[in-house]
């Protein structure tokens, strides 16, 4: 069996979707989330410098886009259905389009929404994450605990691999959760370019703002189930995931779980498609069972393709 994985802010770089655009399936694709979004994705993917790049609605934008088109691209080539559907944190858009739970417009439309109010909300409460490696999540638990001091507060945003969690929130609590964490055996504890504490609760009237906005989409049942980060769990009611993708904005993307729960299921091989491996290398240090593949590029493809025995 094999699951289809949606990466997230992070893996966009510049000249992102190059090959795969050119493709048959892209153009049709790359047209309605254009219009849907108002801006050229096409452009927005292949000729932005990484600045404009780490924009977070440039970022998610881009990240969205070439994950749907390239799981179109890898469904055209005959591969076997995937069994689960995940996305780490705006890659569970590209999930829930990629499954059928979520149209590709209304998916488009969603993410712009989201990416608009992130950066907003990142400018109106200044945070910021930091990666904390070779610590276990109880003891960084306990440090963020220690380190919300003054108003602030500092949270484990991110579960990503063993060995490899995210925190996030208020910038000098997050900082004093580093400074805790290293104390306490941490390997690294570095902080990360991005603009907001994000999957924390200075998202909290972003999350809020996301709600008015999911609420006015249909979700319905997909091809197979997509697993949602804040719960590690596939989703069978598909009237949940307004609650869930708001709940997302604020809490911990549990990514380490997910995996895990999809590879018990009997999956034997991960597609990451998109962008990158980023997320093919955090399922390595998760399950070693299984393959992982990328996809974002033509070769990539090909190469995904040949390994599956699929009809290219």
């Amino acid at each position: 069996m094999v699951a289809a994985v949606f990466p997230g802010q992070g893996s966009q770089r510049p000249g992102m979707g190059a090959g795969l655009f050119d493709l048959p399936a892209a153009a049709p694709l790359l047209a309605e989330i254009s219009a849907a979004a108002g801006l050229d994705v096409r452009r927005l993917c292949l000729q932005s410098d990484e600045d404009a790049l780490r924009q977070t609605q440039n970022a998610q934008m881009a990240l969205f886009a070439c994950g749907v088109v390239a799981f179109r691209c890898l469904e055209d080539s005959g591969v076997p259905k995937p069994a689960f559907f995940a996305g780490h944190s705006v890659g569970e858009y590209a999930a829930l389009v990629a499954s059928g739970a979520l149209g590709v417009a209304d998916g488009a439309r969603l993410v712009a929404r989201r990416g608009e109010l992130m950066a907003s909300a990142g400018k109106s409460r200044p945070g910021g994450m930091a990666a904390v490696l070779g610590l276990d999540g109880a003891s960084l638990e306990t440090a963020c605990r220690e380190a919300s001091t003054g108003g602030e507060v500092a949270v484990v945003a991110n579960d990503n691999c063993p060995g490899q969690l995210v925190i996030s929130g208020d910038t000098g609590a997050v900082r004093r959760a580093c400074d805790l964490a290293t104390a306490r055996g941490a390997k690294r504890a570095m902080p990360l370019n991005v603009s907001g504490a994000f999957h924390s609760p200075l998202m909290e009237e972003a999350a809020a703002a996301m709600f008015d906005a999911l609420v006015r989409v249909t979700f319905k049942a997909g091809a197979a189930p997509v697993v949602s980060n804040v719960t590690a769990a596939p989703v069978d009611d598909p009237s949940r995931w307004p609650e869930l993708l708001r709940d997302q904005l604020r809490s911990p993307v549990r990514w380490t779980e997910s995996v895990q729960r999809i590879a018990a299921a009997g999956v034997d091989a991960f597609l990451e498609c998109g962008a990158g491996e980023v997320l093919c290398g955090l399922i390595r240090r998760t399950t070693r069972e299984a393959r992982t593949l990328p996809i974002y590029d033509q070769p990539t493809l090909e190469a995904a393709v040949a390994e599956l025995g699929a009809r290219v």
